[in-house]
């Protein structure tokens, strides 16, 4: 059966509208075993489970970006959680007293939406108009699937990828929780877990496809897209801090790095500071008003370290996802 695209749907009602079309668009989609969730479903060649498809199709529809947003685009488990709170305290720098920051109190998924999960919110593209630019929002919709505004727009977009094979046990074990705490569903064991990941099922999954688009996107336009390596990020944090505000349009100026700023923003935004939090070891996420879904923020903190990958996959997987990699990104100069 040939699958419906929001494009069929164009043209004929109102682009508002779409939302209600989804249950239809889902039916014709090809589906397979889900992590957090029963299935996931596949659209424009990526997957995703059902509450994130249907925000991703809203966004196409809806989403009207300005020339000045700033978007962080990644793959789930890249080191999210880490870059929004980094580049929401380089936004807010000058509007905010690291004493008393947002931070402190709220997560950065409280402080920079998905786009996509706005689709679950009551009204969302009201929120989105009262917005002060420039905004800073997240999605994790692969580059050829974002709306097209984003796309023809001077919107700029920070891209962070990471190992997949850390990427891989992070999801595992993200999903786990989502699983037994969340859906009530029985355990994903990791060889199963792995297979998914190795067919490309995962949320914006297939990772290679999802990481080479921006990547692709950064060489062809650097000042729109630039790309970051979750790896690099940890090993020089403060150079990566000063490159992202660079490219964000918010340079730091000599007094300001002088005055410490930017270790300041490192030491609010380090894995052992927003771990610690009351908000994010208590406090929840909740995916929208229209659904029951919340998530405890402490799913969102792991480890945030590299290389724990070889703790859990066997040498015979490990050197699977090295094929892998390799076959799919070897040609495009992009390695980790």
């Amino acid at each position: 059966m040939a699958s419906l695209s929001l494009s069929a749907y164009q043209g004929q009602e109102e682009k508002r509208d779409v939302l209600q079309n989804c249950e239809e668009i889902i039916s014709t989609l090809s589906k397979d075993r889900g992590w957090g969730t029963d299935h996931y479903y596949q659209y424009e060649g990526f997957w995703y489970p059902q509450i994130f498809l249907e925000g991703v199709i809203w966004a196409q529809a809806n989403f009207r970006a300005r020339d000045n947003d700033i978007f962080l685009a990644t793959f789930p488990k890249c080191g999210t959680t880490w870059v929004k709170a980094l580049m929401f305290a380089i936004q807010n720098r000058e509007n905010y007293d690291f004493s008393s920051h947002p931070l402190l109190t709220k997560s950065p998924h409280d402080c920079v939406p998905y786009i996509e999960l706005l689709a679950h919110q009551d009204n969302p593209i009201d929120y989105l108009d009262a917005m002060a630019s420039p905004r800073f929002l997240a999605t994790h919709i692969p580059h050829r699937s974002l709306p097209k505004s984003i796309l023809n727009s001077g919107t700029k977009i920070v891209s962070v990828a990471r190992n997949p094979k850390d990427v891989l046990i992070s999801y595992w074990v993200f999903s786990q929780k989502i699983r037994s705490n969340i859906n009530k569903l029985a355990p994903l064991p990791i060889e199963e877990g792995f297979e998914l990941f190795c067919k490309g099922i995962a949320l914006s999954g297939p990772f290679w496809d999802n990481v080479l688009g921006y990547w692709e996107a950064s060489l062809e336009n650097p000042e729109k897209v630039l790309f970051l390596k979750f790896e690099d990020i940890k090993i020089d944090t403060e150079c990566s801090v000063k490159r992202l505000a660079e490219f964000m349009g918010l340079p730091f100026s000599s007094k300001e790095e002088q005055e410490g700023a930017v270790r300041e923003i490192i030491k609010l935004c380090s894995f052992d500071n927003l771990s610690n939090l009351e908000v994010n070891k208590s406090g929840t996420f909740g995916v929208g008003s229209k659904t029951d879904g919340k998530f405890s923020n402490d799913v969102f903190f792991r480890r945030g370290q590299t290389g724990d990958s070889k703790n859990h996959l066997t040498p015979e997987m490990l050197d699977r996802l090295d094929k892998i990699t390799k076959q799919k990104l070897g040609a495009s100069g992009l390695k980790f």
